[in-house]
């Protein structure tokens, strides 16, 4: 199966967009994993005076979490999905947010500038064609010492883990998604992360781009080796 990519994959998320929330909402720890990534930026109190950036926001569960977290941060969402975005412009907590139809690398065609206190990306960079391109255009809107954050499926090389990963997603996720309509996604879904870096792979891959401090952090429960929160800080420099 060829990965989905681009125009591709924005279709399969607006097509999926109805059932995702439901979909999501059967993986135990899913919105609490969000909130703890979201912590592990270690921004200071409420968000108060900060500007935090969702790159690649879906239907909104990464926004709630900034909101939850951050509830008194100004926030810009972004999403390449318009189906997706709709699904979180109808949420009681997007009243505030600025929502932005546009795909990650296009950031400045679509407006969105710097500087960013925080870019937050949850389950993004293993389905972007470019990550390394938009790893510089996300240093490029943070100010200096800005904070990122990827909450994002990266497997830690344990033979374990990808076989964890294979059995949730052919045995309870893809039957369940075929059932509405969206097979071709969660298949999608099943090989981006096989295909993706390794933990240690996106670490370097972040530094690289103009980052340090780069640290891999795991979130627990059945996840643990399978999803990790990147946390990192711009240089002055920012990408090189």
């Amino acid at each position: 199966m060829t990965l989905l990519r681009d125009e591709d994959l924005a279709a399969a998320f607006d097509h999926a967009s109805r059932s995702y929330d439901a979909l999501v909402a059967a993986n135990p720890g899913y919105h609490a994993h969000l909130r703890r990534s979201v912590r592990r930026l270690g921004l200071p109190g409420h968000g108060e005076g900060l500007r935090v950036l969702d790159l690649g926001c879906g239907t909104g569960a990464s926004t709630a979490a900034l909101r939850s977290v951050l509830p008194a941060a100004e926030i810009t969402a972004v999403d390449a999905s318009a189906g997706m975005l709709a699904r979180a412009a109808a949420k009681p907590w997007a009243d505030g947010v600025r929502l932005v139809h546009a795909p990650a690398e296009q950031l400045a065609e679509a407006g969105v500038g710097g500087p960013f206190d925080a870019v937050f990306a949850a389950y993004l960079f293993r389905n972007l064609t470019d990550p390394d391109a938009v790893l510089g255009s996300v240093a490029a809107v943070l100010r200096p010492g800005g904070r990122l954050g990827v909450h994002e499926y990266s497997l830690s090389g344990r033979p374990a883990d990808r076989a964890v990963w294979t059995l949730v997603c052919r045995g309870l996720v893809q039957p369940a998604a075929t059932l509405l309509g969206d097979g071709p996604l969660y298949r999608h879904l099943w090989r981006s992360v096989v295909g993706f870096d390794r933990a240690d792979q996106f670490t370097a891959r972040i530094r690289r781009a103009g980052f340090h401090r780069v640290r891999a952090l795991p979130l627990p429960g059945w996840q643990t080796g399978i999803t990790h929160t990147f946390v990192a800080a711009r240089t002055a420099e920012g990408h090189r």
